[in-house]
């Protein structure tokens, strides 16, 4: 692992090995966003022009990089806004302008029938054709550690897995708190994906760093699968960016301050460590809906 200085954050990059199977340049974004939506915006889009000078072609960004508070309230309602609104079709316009798939955490105003005084946790993937490459919307909800994400989240519906696949790879996307959820990442790799992304917010306290270490190097063991998680920077989120090999070797990772981590995404890694430990293939219980 190398580290590479550049504007506005430093990066490391994993090691780079030649492969006959596909392969792709993932890089996650650490950053600190706040109150000001076109200011995150504008701080995510530098963010994308790093990583993608250092090579990535798809880049991860934190949960609720729209609008970042410690407690949610009516003001993230009144900030929100739905997929067709302006910092969504920025996102999109910022990965057609680097030509990158880019994920990144949005407040989504649910719109039709639904509680107008309540959100979507939602995690957008736009293509470098500017286009939606999936959307999820976070499922379990941050009621844990004296937080009530509820009062002002709507639970994502429970459906099939959103995924999707950039040069032969295959990726799949949880929020933060469903991370302690091992069904929804165990759905995405029995969906097909070799890497799971998650943005998270994850806030800070006591333990809270080695829990967040142990259960991605966790997911990423018992699937099999890469694990590329994205924190927002300190002090709203505990930072620890990190990518996680299939085998629960971190590869990449950061501290507590703005940053990028790179890795390049290996299926003949994925092949032979799913040859080795077959687990995916051996199970025996099937996940449904509680």
């Amino acid at each position: 692992m190398s580290a590479i200085a550049h504007e506005p954050a430093a990066a490391v990059h994993a090691a780079e090995a030649p492969s006959a199977a596909p392969a792709v340049d993932i890089a996650v974004i650490q950053f600190g966003p706040g109150t000001d939506v076109e200011a995150n915006l504008a701080a995510l889009r530098e963010e994308v022009r790093a990583a993608s000078e250092l090579g990535a072609r798809v880049v991860v960004a934190p949960e609720y990089s729209m609008y970042a508070v410690t407690r949610l309230d009516e003001r993230v309602v009144a900030v929100a806004e739905p997929l067709t609104g302006p910092f969504v079709s920025g996102l999109r316009g910022i990965a057609a302008e680097f030509g990158v798939y880019l994920v990144a955490g949005v407040a989504e105003a649910p719109g039709g029938e639904l509680p107008a005084d309540r959100i979507y946790n939602t995690l957008v993937a736009a293509s470098p054709e500017a286009e939606f490459a999936a959307v999820y919307r976070k499922a379990h909800l941050y009621d844990a550690f004296g937080f009530r994400e509820s009062e002002v989240v709507l639970p994502g519906p429970l459906e099939n897995p959103p995924i999707f696949t950039v040069d032969g790879v295959t990726f799949g996307m949880q929020i933060c708190f469903d991370l302690r959820f091992p069904e929804g990442c165990r759905l995405i790799a029995a969906a097909g994906a070799q890497v799971l992304l998650l943005p998270a917010q994850w806030i800070p306290g006591p333990g809270k760093v080695d829990q967040w270490t142990t259960l991605l190097r966790a997911r990423a063991i018992e699937n099999t699968m890469y694990v590329a998680a994205a924190d927002q920077a300190a002090p709203k989120g505990a930072g620890s960016s990190m990518i996680v090999d299939p085998n629960g070797s971190v590869v990449a990772e950061l501290g507590e301050h703005a940053g990028i981590a790179t890795a390049r995404i290996d299926l003949d890694h994925v092949a032979q460590v799913r040859a080795a430990n077959p687990s995916l293939s051996l199970r025996r219980y099937e996940i449904r809906p509680a």
